[in-house]
């Protein structure tokens, strides 16, 4: 084989990588923005809403559509259980989970209602717990509360936990009203699937198999 021939192989196979890759990506891409658009709300064991940044006990504006969400999912009687999540940031007094009850209990929640996951650093760590949260009450369904680009990550990580997950995506939050974070959003979720599906598949499987951290 020439070295001029051997060149041309080369390109040609970089060029097909790049189209896969390409297509790999759109496809993924569609897949974001079509569950986003879904609300799959229902009848179900729990709603879990999905923390978010908080200050001092008051949810950031991201947090409190979700919240504020969930809560109206709760009051339709979607669900008779409100899961909470969401650990804290080194410095933090409260947690995500912490900031998410006092906001359900001053918008009508009983506190007995109330499930909470308060150790969560990401979206992996906190479904994990959720799933262990769930299962230990022998709960096998969820309607699970997000923005819309997040929604594809989390219901994938919930139906690696053994549960049947819906997701109802917050209609009104921030991540949607403005095009650039929007884009920068899709962007953190492709990121997020990778990892996920590179190592963090495993990691599901066997948290869920063995109960191990």
């Amino acid at each position: 084989m020439s070295r001029r021939s051997g060149a041309r192989d080369l390109l040609a196979l970089l060029l097909v990588a790049t189209v896969g890759l390409g297509g790999a990506l759109a496809y993924a891409v569609v897949a974001i923005v079509r569950q986003g658009d879904l609300d799959e709300s229902r009848p179900a064991d729990a709603i879990v809403v999905l923390g978010a940044a908080q200050y001092d006990g008051v949810p950031s504006a991201v947090f409190a559509s979700r919240l504020q969400h969930a809560v109206e999912l709760y009051h339709q009687g979607i669900a008779g259980i409100l899961v909470v999540t969401g650990g804290k940031q080194p410095g933090d007094r409260f947690t995500e989970a912490d900031t998410a009850r006092t906001y359900a209990v001053a918008h009508g929640v009983p506190k007995s209602a109330i499930l909470a996951e308060n150790k969560g650093r990401n979206t992996l760590e906190s479904l994990q717990a959720v799933g262990a949260l769930l299962r230990a009450r022998h709960l096998t369904s969820a309607v699970f509360v997000s923005d819309r680009t997040h929604m594809l990550r989390v219901l994938r990580m919930a139906t690696d936990q053994g549960l049947v997950a819906w997701g109802s995506p917050t209609p009104d939050s921030p991540t949607d009203l403005d095009a650039a974070v929007r884009i920068r959003a899709i962007a953190h979720e492709l990121a997020g699937l990778a990892v996920y599906f590179i190592g963090g598949a495993q990691l599901v499987e066997d948290t869920a198999v063995t109960g191990s951290p």
